[in-house]
């Protein structure tokens, strides 16, 4: 029993989690800041949010399965069903599972926040299966990026608000683009390390599509995009400058960096730390600017 759901929660890849999380934390610190807080949607969201995630990690184990990406030659940890540890047929149904539970989870969030929630939700729910799904997925198209830093940022973080606030002003969609990209940079960390990978299944990622260094580049550039957002905030809105000090957190992602920029195609596995870190860094910018926002109240 213990084996078995060790098994499911490493099947549930509870790093990934992070990024589900994160902005949803932002999303209700704002709305505490502004006087709007409401606990019930607070908690349903980080939970309809979680388990959307759970059923995509999930189904994303049995779609490169089923594809074939998941190999002998992964260099990522081993999954669910490459491992052996889980049948087809039951990280599918799992996959399932979470996402109705999402949708239960979900259901006083669209009831209370109507058809821009609805459609939030069903969007989520939709582009999680369509993530890895078929040959025209989203990993297969190399548009992924696009959808986790529409998603897992302006989103997630405006759609947080909104179930409390029942509004949402530019603020908290400007707010979102710091988790958005630094959802993407995890992303791109994983891409990188995956390359021959995806490569060889067929799936045109972006690293695939252009290449190791623009994929450096890019991790870049989302770690400074980051960096800017709270600044911005504070600029353009009059946002609380405690705020800023979230970005300190960002000088973690430096040791990252130049293990992307030293590690070779030959030594991808030895970007799993970056990758573990990279989630890190993207939860703890997310509590700490959160704190600043509830510190402002």
């Amino acid at each position: 029993m213990i084996n078995a759901v060790k098994t499911w929660a490493i099947a549930a890849r509870p790093k990934t989690l992070f990024a589900a999380a994160a902005p949803v934390f932002i999303g209700a610190s704002v709305a505490f800041a502004h006087g709007v807080w409401h606990a019930p949607s607070a908690i349903l969201a980080l939970t309809s949010a979680t388990l959307i995630q759970i059923g995509t990690n999930f189904f994303n184990d049995y779609a490169d399965a089923k594809s074939g990406v998941d190999n002998a030659e992964r260099k990522g940890p081993k999954r669910g069903i490459h491992s052996g540890r889980i049948e087809p047929a039951m990280m599918k149904n799992a996959a399932v599972v979470s996402f109705v539970l999402a949708v239960v989870a979900g259901a006083y969030l669209m009831w209370r926040g109507g058809l821009p929630i609805i459609i939030v939700g069903v969007s989520s729910v939709l582009f999680g299966f369509l993530y890895t799904a078929g040959k025209h997925s989203l990993a297969n198209l190399g548009v992924a990026d696009i959808f986790v830093f529409v998603f897992f940022g302006p989103v997630a973080v405006a759609g947080t608000y909104y179930v409390q606030a029942l509004t949402w002003p530019a603020l908290v969609w400007v707010i979102g683009f710091a988790p958005g990209v630094l959802s993407v940079a995890v992303l791109l960390v994983n891409n990188i390390r995956d390359v021959d990978e995806d490569r060889a299944g067929g799936r045109k990622t972006i690293i695939v599509r252009f290449g190791r260094k623009f994929g450096v580049s890019a991790y870049i550039g989302c770690i400074a995009a980051a960096a800017v957002v709270p600044g911005a905030v504070v600029i353009l809105f009059g946002a609380p400058v405690i705020t800023l000090l979230s970005t300190v957190v960002l000088l973690g992602a430096v040791p990252g960096i130049q293990k992307l920029r030293s590690t070779t195609p030959d030594e991808s596995e030895e970007l799993n730390p970056v990758l573990a870190s990279t989630a890190r860094i993207l939860f703890y910018f997310s509590v700490l600017y959160s704190i600043a926002w509830v510190l402002s109240a």
